[in-house]
């Protein structure tokens, strides 16, 4: 029997059970979401890993020892870009995954990520870029238009890497694009924005600014590869900060300014539906208030029902490919006007079908 077997484990009562070919099936969507230390250690924390079977079993072990691995890398990363930006006057903030891993937030327990994001001002840029590069990071020579793109039109500068360590580093001046319908002041942010303690030099952002960061992350992104892992990320942040009362209030607050209302409005419900996390009375009353309109409620809710299934051909419909486009150009809609999306939409697929017909040239996408 194939299908999304991954999706309703996190409500599930207790571990099913599953037929060898299914374990396969399990196993593999969960590496394809980023989910397998998360996985392994949901197991461990409800008591079911003693009834895993013992090949399963064997994977669940590797991923739980992947998931220590890359929280001791994110530490010593953290480390290093804030030995290499010491000198940089504003402060260092750590974005989503490695946020949550020097926090030592919940969710940062079996967090996979491929990069780590930092965020500083805008006015520090070009400062913050010479001095990691100094430390080793460099970023892939572009053209023009390319550097343009992240110049003018991005929330951040051409990802960087390190020479050395193959580490990936975004580089952040804000949470959403300049161009973007949901702009976000960085002035905002920074003004809530948290030293760490355990951490001196790092910082990372108030709580609700934290979790807002992750729902735009999942619901303008356009990419739901990791959407489920997302999802996962702001269950498991509101549950922590949900132990303050006023964590809630402060959250449905800080959405309406940001004007991120109905971001959050589309990230509650789908929690809700797949993880019940649980949202006071008084907060999803707010929400309902300034939810969107009927047809916009439905259509995405209809589409994030595909879309945060598992990237995996088992879990797949014959209308999957269809939705992960259409949430793909939503994301372009969101990001920049339509003057501009339709020129760099069709510059998109122009390089595309080039790389196609001449493999051999190297060119970044985007």
């Amino acid at each position: 029997m194939k299908g999304d077997l991954l999706s309703g484990l996190w409500t599930a009562a207790a571990l099913p059970e599953l037929s060898p070919a299914q374990w396969e099936s399990l196993l593999s969507q969960a590496r394809c979401a980023r989910l397998a230390p998360r996985l392994a250690l949901l197991c461990v924390e409800r008591g079911w890993i003693d009834a895993v079977p013992a090949r399963p079993r064997v994977h669940l072990d590797n991923a739980l020892a992947q998931g220590r691995r890359q929280h001791d890398q994110t530490l010593w990363e953290a480390r290093c870009i804030r030995d290499a930006l010491a000198q940089l006057p504003g402060p260092v903030v750590l974005l989503k995954g490695a946020a949550y891993v020097v926090a030592r937030l919940q969710a940062g327990r079996g967090r996979l990520f491929t990069d780590v994001d930092v965020m500083v001002p805008a006015a520090q840029l070009r400062v913050a870029e010479a001095a990691l590069f100094a430390a080793g990071w460099y970023a892939a020579p572009l053209d023009p238009y390319d550097e343009r793109y992240y110049r003018d039109w991005m929330h951040e500068v051409p990802p960087m890497q390190h020479v050395e360590r193959g580490t990936a580093l975004d580089l952040h001046h804000t949470i959403t694009p300049p161009t973007s319908r949901f702009a976000v002041d960085a002035a905002r942010l920074f003004e809530r924005a948290r030293a760490l303690e355990a951490s001196p030099g790092l910082w990372v952002l108030a709580p609700e600014d934290m979790v807002l960061h992750g729902v735009v992350h999942l619901l303008q992104d356009g990419d739901y590869s990791a959407g489920l892992r997302d999802l996962l990320d702001f269950d498991a942040l509101t549950r922590e900060f949900g132990a303050d009362p006023a964590f809630w209030p402060r959250l449905v607050e800080r959405a309406l300014e940001l004007g991120l209302q109905a971001t959050l409005y589309h990230a509650v419900a789908q929690a809700r539906r797949l993880l019940a996390t649980p949202v006071p009375a008084a907060a999803a009353a707010a929400l309902e208030a300034q939810r969107p309109g009927r047809l916009r409620r439905a259509t995405m809710a209809a589409l994030l029902r595909a879309a945060l299934r598992p990237d995996h051909p088992d879990c797949d419909t014959p209308l999957t490919p269809a939705v992960r486009w259409l949430l793909y150009v939503r994301s372009h809609g969101l990001r920049m006007p339509w003057y501009m999306i339709l020129p760099h939409l069709l510059r998109k697929a122009w390089m595309r079908r080039a790389a196609l017909i001449h493999p051999a040239e190297k060119r970044a996408p985007l």
